[in-house]
C-alpha cells in the first residue's frame, strides 16, 4: 500500500510516517475524507474536497491547498489499481508541541487507498445511548477525533449489528457514526436535517439530489414506526436496514430499492479526477 505524505510517495504505508508530535497523532487535531473508488477512479472526488475543505476552515487548519490533494490522489490511484476500493484523505495539524496548542509547523496532508469488498446488501443497527451534541464545536466537521464512534461501533458488534445509530440532544434521530439515516414513513424518504449535527454525507447529499427526500427532525421514535429505513455512505451506498435493535424490518422495501436502483443508474456521473 503506497502513501502519499506532503508531496512524498512511499511505497509502505505501514512504516514511520509522520513525527510522534503530529497533532493529529498526539489530541485528534485533523480532518479527513473517504472517497469510493470505482475501476481506478475516484467517485466525487469534487464534493469530497470541496468539504475536506469546509471541516479544515471549521477546525482552524490554515493551508490547506486541495490541488496538492488532488495530486497525491492521482499519484496513489496511479499505483494501486484499485477495481473497488477506498481513499482515505487525511490533514492534521502537522507538528506541534504536546498539548492542545498548535504550533507553527505546515499541516500534514496524506493520501493512501486500499481495496475493499462490497457493502452486503442489508445490514443491522442498534441505538446507542450516547447522544451527538449538535451545539458542540465540532458539529458537522468530519474531524479525526472519531473515539466516540469506536466505542458506539464496538457496542454495535456486540449486538451483531455493523452500525450504531445516535441521537442527538434534543433526542431527534440524528446519524450513525458513519452513515446517514433515511426512512420511509406513509410512502415519504425522510432524513435528519443539518441542524440535527449530522454530518452532511456525499452520499446523503445525492440521494436527495437523485432521488428526493424530505429533511426534518424527529424523535428516535420515528425509527420504531418507519416502514423502511436505509443507511448512506461512501462505503455503503444506499444500504437496506433489516433490523434496528429487536425490530425486524422489510430489506429492501419499495423505496430503499427504488433509491438503490437510481444510485446505481447515476454512480458514474461522478467517477472521474474531475468530478
Amino acid at each position: 500500500m503506497h502513501a502519499w505524505i506532503n508531496g512524498d510517495l512511499l511505497p509502505d504505508a505501514t512504516g514511520p510516517a509522520v513525527p510522534v508530535t503530529d497533532h493529529g497523532f498526539t489530541v485528534g487535531d485533523g480532518v479527513f475524507e473517504a472517497v469510493k473508488v470505482v475501476d481506478g477512479l475516484p467517485f466525487a472526488l469534487g464534493r469530497h474536497l470541496a468539504r475536506l475543505e469546509r471541516s479544515a476552515a471549521g477546525l482552524g487548519l490554515v493551508g490547506l491547498d486541495v490541488d496538492d490533494v488532488r495530486a497525491g490522489v492521482v499519484a496513489v490511484l496511479a499505483q494501486e489499481h484499485l477495481a473497488l476500493g477506498r481513499l482515505r484523505i487525511t490533514v492534521t495539524g502537522g507538528n506541534a508541541p504536546l498539548g492542545s496548542g498548535r504550533g507553527t509547523d505546515p499541516l500534514t496532508v496524506v493520501v493512501v487507498a486500499a481495496a475493499m469488498e462490497p457493502a452486503p446488501s442489508t445490514t443491522s443497527v442498534v441505538t446507542v445511548p450516547w447522544p451527538r451534541n449538535e451545539r458542540g464545536a465540532l458539529a458537522g466537521l468530519k474531524t479525526t477525533s472519531y473515539a466516540e464512534n469506536v466505542v458506539a461501533l464496538a457496542r454495535a458488534a456486540e449486538h451483531g449489528a455493523s452500525e450504531a445509530v445516535f441521537t442527538n440532544l434534543q433526542g431527534h434521530l440524528c446519524e450513525g457514526t458513519g452513515s446517514n439515516v433515511f426512512y420511509v414513513v406513509d410512502g415519504e424518504l425522510r432524513t435528519p436535517t443539518l441542524a440535527s449535527g449530522c454530518l452532511a454525507g456525499v452520499t446523503r447529499d445525492l440521494v436527495i439530489e437523485w432521488f428526493g427526500a424530505r429533511e426534518v427532525d424527529e424523535p428516535i421514535e420515528v425509527a420504531s414506526v418507519a416502514d423502511e429505513i436505509f443507511l448512506a455512505s461512501t462505503t455503503r451506498d444506499v444500504q437496506a436496514v433489516r433490523r434496528w435493535d429487536e425490530r425486524e424490518l422489510p430489506a429492501p422495501g419499495p423505496v430503499t430499492a427504488a433509491a438503490a436502483r437510481r444510485w446505481r443508474e447515476r454512480e458514474q456521473e461522478l467517477l472521474g479526477l474531475d468530478r
